[in-house]
């Protein structure tokens, strides 16, 4: 009598199983989020060019209601995911840092999505005014103490201590601060 109620168990935990996947096939249909959605975020933390890696993690919370054929498919306030898909921190003198991000899961559903970008600010106009203030202190400082030879070295010592300044001073990072809006279009 035993052997044969295990076969029944059998065959009704292999039955319910098969249920729990195909309901669970049919759920994930139901949960895709179709191109062309707009999803806009705020994320958790600062992310910086200068400290932020490629295939860093980042977190966040969706801002407005998401709806997939007039179902809410995530809430406001529902948790997302993303990943830091490009990161390159600033040189001291020429090139900007860049950052871009790209959201991944929106309340648990996979998303694939554009990436949001965001540029450092441009050296050109600060290393101008740094380097074109030495040269121009240093020109004025050595035609006072040496006449118009001792303005030429002023003006060359004045520039090389502008671009050292510069240079000091140079880094531009891209940056996103805390709770940033950030929009994303599903690809």
């Amino acid at each position: 009598m035993m052997g044969r109620h295990s076969g029944f168990r059998s065959i009704v935990t292999h039955a319910v199983v098969a249920l729990m996947f195909a309901a669970a096939a049919v759920a994930s249909q139901a949960q895709r989020i179709p191109a062309g959605t707009t999803i806009v975020v705020t994320n958790t933390s600062a992310l910086s060019s200068g400290t932020a890696t490629t295939g860093q993690r980042w977190s966040g919370s969706l801002v407005n209601d998401l709806s997939v054929k007039g179902k809410v498919v995530a809430p406001a306030g529902s948790r997302v995911r993303g990943v830091v898909s490009d990161a390159e921190s600033s040189g001291r003198l020429s090139k900007p840092g860049m950052l871009a991000l790209e959201l991944t899961s929106v309340n648990g559903i996979a998303v694939t999505t554009d990436m949001y970008a965001v540029d450092g600010e441009g050296h050109t106009k600060s290393n101008v005014a740094k380097i074109g203030g030495g040269t121009a202190v240093g020109a004025l400082l050595g035609g006072i103490f040496g006449g118009g030879k001792g303005a030429a070295i002023g003006a060359v010592a004045g520039a090389g201590a502008g671009t050292v300044g510069a240079a000091a001073t140079g880094k531009k990072e891209a940056k996103i601060d805390a709770e940033s809006t950030l929009t994303f279009k599903v690809q």
